[in-house]
């Protein structure tokens, strides 16, 4: 299995990290370990590499990006972001994005909207795939922050593509992805909110990426508890049973999926 989105190198795991990094890879689980700021980043990265020499089908690799939340604190510096794009074992410029659930005010959207554009500029130059965040503010009507996404996706292609990171939209929004060449990234959300079903049947299998978002997001039966990338298999079981397929096959589809998605070779990586 694939855990396309998690983030072990967080607070969260400081008792543990290894334990819990082990235990995903010794059962089969691979995984990007994303990055939400610099040193997160860096941090992401480190991992990642620790991870050399293990068989190819359990490994880690990383992703380089400010998150829309994080992006008001930090001075983004193009330069450094793109030094560590171009470190052995990153694949992907992300996450990044736009968040209105935490900026409600529209200043800081506007800014939050220039850093992304200038962030999406870096990865068209690195011929990188992004992975994007969207949140939509509490009182915002459904779809807003993704109409946003999508103008400023449109306004910089080319661009190498990439995934809707925890899909949360409508099936419009999801339509609107997938024509521009997204994947879709489905994780614990699906395990306990119904609301997502008829997408989830929708949208092709070829075209979904299984997450977690660990340590966020936990899901069935684990709900309560810190999330880790091991718990990605209950998000491959209510995906095999949402669409009527076997485990085997969502295994098998979306990890060929990120395997296409990241440029990633699991038998030379």
């Amino acid at each position: 299995m694939f855990d396309s989105h998690c983030h072990p190198q967080m607070t969260q795991y400081d008792k543990d990290r290894e334990e819990v990094i082990k235990r995903a890879l010794y059962e089969g689980v691979s995984m990007i370990c994303v990055g939400t700021d610099l040193e997160t980043s860096r941090q992401a990265i480190e991992l990642a590499q620790k991870t050399e020499g293990l068989p190819a089908q359990a490994g880690m690799w990383a992703s380089v990006g400010l998150h829309p939340n994080d992006n008001l604190g930090e001075k983004f510096n193009p330069k450094e972001y793109e030094a560590l794009l171009k470190m052995p074992k990153v694949v992907a410029m992300g996450e990044i994005g736009l968040d209105y659930y935490r900026t409600p005010d529209s200043k800081n959207q506007e800014f939050q909207k220039k850093r992304f554009e200038e962030q999406l500029d870096l990865a068209v130059g690195v011929d990188m795939p992004v992975i994007l965040h969207s949140r939509d503010s509490a009182k915002g009507s459904t779809g807003r922050v993704h109409d946003d996404m999508m103008a400023i996706l449109k306004n910089n292609l080319p661009l190498k593509f990439g995934v809707a990171h925890s899909f949360t939209g409508s099936m419009e929004d999801a339509k609107k992805y997938l024509e521009l060449g997204f994947h879709l990234g489905f994780n614990g959300i699906i395990t306990f909110a119904r609301q997502y079903d008829e997408i989830v049947r929708e949208v092709p299998l070829e075209r979904i990426l299984l997450e977690t978002d660990a340590p966020f997001l936990t899901p069935e039966p684990y709900r309560r508890k810190r999330n880790e990338p091991a718990y990605v298999v209950e998000v491959a079981k209510k995906l095999a049973e949402l669409k009527n397929v076997s485990l085997e096959e969502v295994i098998i589809q979306t990890t060929k999926n990120a395997e296409n998605l990241f440029g990633i070779n699991f038998s030379t990586d």
